[in-house]
């Protein structure tokens, strides 16, 4: 048994011994956390490279490095610094550090005019006007859906381009029945019914171009005239309405002149002639357009586009020789002309419309001298309907006196 005990005292001995000099490979590059730069150093000098001075925080290096003792002087650990500082070092500090350290200097250039500059200033100098800004007129509907920002501009290029197409050319010389007068009468009681059924305005002015349309193919003997007009309205008003009136009150809105068969009939032939082309661009659609572009209009100046516009649609000479963006432009710059806006006519609204002040004066001063004359027209269906109270009585506004 002593024996025994002997060997399992050595045995405990050499435990002991083999415990104290052993140290885990997974520890011999332990560091603490505030001193984790040491360890790429030592990873470093493993590769043969050249160590990179450490710098430790004198609390941490007086914890886990030799005794104080044995410490270099402050004085000649920063000469080893500055000895074995690295050419670039590339420093990560946090917003206080950066905030301590000074700012180099550059070179300010603000207030540097070049020479771009300088010859933009001098040419505007020149022409003597300051420069013209462009409005940004659906800046506001971004987040309406239904105003399709991203494709409005191409939808009014795509516009522009087909009003040719539809675009009403002197048909009167064909019509042996009828005249320019004749229309004129047509239009105006056209105008009273559909004030009379509530509809809206893209239906009047798609009527009015199913109508010039046919007469322009068709020739049509002066008792079917009206007939052509109902005809061409319940076209408009199942094409643009949600609820169209039924073919019965255009026929009693007729005062009974034509058979239910009669409308269905001629109906039938009308879109037989066109086609069944339907969506073309009347000068309503230009005019929503152009009136948003005027920025500044307001409601009175609004109702006074639509009674110069509605005025030139009974005039045949206007409608045959302007087309309907034309004609809206120039209802937009007379209106501008009779409210003294000012300027008279922007950048923003050449811009959009594709007109010019004197590309439109011509149009203009004819709906200008329809403006003068309609009270004393016999006539009187848009004079009746602007002189409201409901469209701003614009229609008793003074003309533009600059465009008579």
């Amino acid at each position: 048994m002593g024996s025994r005990n002997l060997v399992v005292s050595y045995q405990q001995q050499q435990r002991e011994a083999k415990q104290k000099t052993f140290v885990p490979a997974e520890g011999r590059n332990r560091r603490v956390l505030q001193d984790i730069g040491n360890l790429v150093n030592d990873r470093v000098s493993l590769q043969g490279k050249k160590p990179v001075t450490e710098v430790v925080d004198t609390a941490v290096a007086r914890d886990v490095r030799a005794p104080a003792a044995t410490k270099a002087p402050p004085a000649e650990i920063k000469k080893v610094n500055e000895k074995h500082r690295p050419e670039d070092v590339i420093v990560i500090s946090s917003d206080e550090t950066e905030k301590s350290k000074p700012v180099s200097r550059r070179v300010s250039r603000k207030g540097v005019k070049t020479l771009t500059s300088i010859l933009s200033a001098r040419s505007k100098a020149a022409c003597g006007k300051p420069e013209d800004t462009l409005v940004d007129i659906d800046a506001a509907d971004v987040t309406n859906e239904l105003a399709v920002v991203e494709y409005v501009d191409d939808m009014y290029e795509f516009y522009k381009l087909t009003e040719v197409d539809s675009r009403v050319h002197d048909y009167l010389q064909s019509q042996p029945d009828i005249n320019g007068k004749m229309r004129s009468i047509l239009v105006d009681w056209l105008i009273e019914v559909h004030r009379k059924f509530e509809l809206m305005p893209e239906t009047l002015y798609l009527t009015i171009n199913i109508v010039d349309r046919f007469l322009a193919v068709k020739i049509v003997p002066r008792r079917e005239l009206q007939l052509v007009g109902i005809s061409s309205m319940l076209l408009a008003c199942k094409y643009e309405e949600i609820w169209a009136p039924e073919v019965n009150d255009f026929v009693c809105i007729s005062d009974n002149a034509y058979t239910r068969e009669q409308v269905l009939a001629m109906e039938k032939a009308i879109l037989g002639k066109l086609e069944w082309y339907l969506t073309v661009p009347t000068p309503y659609v230009f005019l929503v357009r152009y009136i948003k572009a005027s920025i500044s209009s307001d409601k009175e100046t609004e109702s006074l586009v639509f009674f110069l516009s509605e005025l030139g649609l009974m005039q045949y000479h206007a409608v045959v020789k302007y087309g309907p963006s034309k004609i809206a432009a120039s209802a937009v710059y007379a209106a501008r002309c009779t409210m003294d806006k000012s300027p008279l006519w922007t950048e923003t609204l050449k811009h959009h419309t594709g007109y010019t002040e004197d590309m439109l004066r011509d149009c203009a001063k004819l709906l200008v001298q329809c403006h003068s004359a309609a009270a004393e027209s016999k006539l009187k269906a848009v004079y009746k309907k602007f002189s409201s109270e409901d469209y701003g009585a614009v229609a008793l506004l003074t003309p533009a006196r600059s465009l008579i």
